[in-house]
């Protein structure tokens, strides 16, 4: 039997906690990488070398509750499930902080990556004067009070089809600068008995470039400090230059949430 025929492919959905990572793809430098420690999971689990494509390159410092991946695998012919698949290869991932929710087998012309609808990514903030402790790798700790109306009206000025050039990253390789973004909410709730704040910036999207999301995450805190006024934000995207926008924030207030395919 020819041994293509006997390749499945699979789907995986993957939770992780990206602080001790260069990011989802392999570095040449050997530095740990989502993907490399999933491949070297299907290895101790299946002794087959396998490249695990994933939809989205999150970078160094980046959590996943969502990050969604494939793979092609021979098992012979032998029957495998999905829940069997998730369990040998979470075995095989402890004690990393790297988890498979779930695994579906799919067709051969599934494709993680350019078959992404709709990206969904959720920057978090926590609004306190004392330092975070639990979430200290999980979060951007900022100190001054945010207008969270004020952040919501010039969020809601960035939505649509547009230039993003000003919220680009140096280093994007982005053939294009526009993107549309069909979601970007602010929502806010109690973080403890003290008064600190908890905020989610949830933004969503087919694609972004490089850094997008952390360079708006940035912006947005600028106009919740009453340093920027909600116009702002748009007034910097018409100009499209990168030089006049917010700071980028920091990596470990990312996570990529959830990916759509429908």
């Amino acid at each position: 039997m020819n041994e293509s025929s006997n390749l499945q492919r699979w789907k995986i959905t993957i939770e992780y906690d990206g602080t001790d990572y260069s990011g989802w793809q392999i570095q040449e430098d050997g530095i740990p990488s989502i993907q490399n420690s999933l491949e070297q999971a299907l290895l101790g689990f299946c002794q087959q070398n396998i490249r695990v494509q994933g939809a989205g390159r999150t970078d160094a410092g980046v959590h996943a509750q969502g990050q969604v991946a494939h793979f092609d695998l021979n098992y012979d012919g032998k029957q495998l499930d999905s829940h069997d698949l998730m369990m040998a290869v979470n075995a095989h991932l402890r004690p990393q902080p790297i988890a498979i929710l779930k695994a579906e087998r799919v067709s051969s012309d599934f494709h993680a990556r350019f078959g992404a609808k709709n990206k969904l990514y959720t920057y978090r903030i926590i609004n306190r004067r004392p330092p975070p402790t639990f979430d200290r790798n999980q979060c951007w700790h900022v100190t001054r009070p945010l207008d969270i109306q004020k952040m919501q009206s010039a969020a809601s000025t960035l939505l649509g089809t547009h230039d993003f050039t000003s919220f680009r990253a140096a280093g994007c390789q982005a053939k294009s600068p526009i993107k549309t973004l069909n979601r970007l909410d602010i929502i806010s709730i109690p973080y403890d008995a003290f008064g600190g704040i908890e905020i989610f910036i949830h933004a969503g999207g087919q694609s972004f470039l490089y850094n997008q999301v952390r360079n708006l995450a940035g912006s947005l805190k600028m106009v919740g400090e009453g340093k920027w006024e909600p116009h702002t934000l748009k007034d910097i995207l018409e100009k499209r230059d990168r030089t006049l926008s917010g700071p980028t924030a920091p990596a470990q207030g990312l996570t990529l949430s959830s990916i759509d395919y429908a």
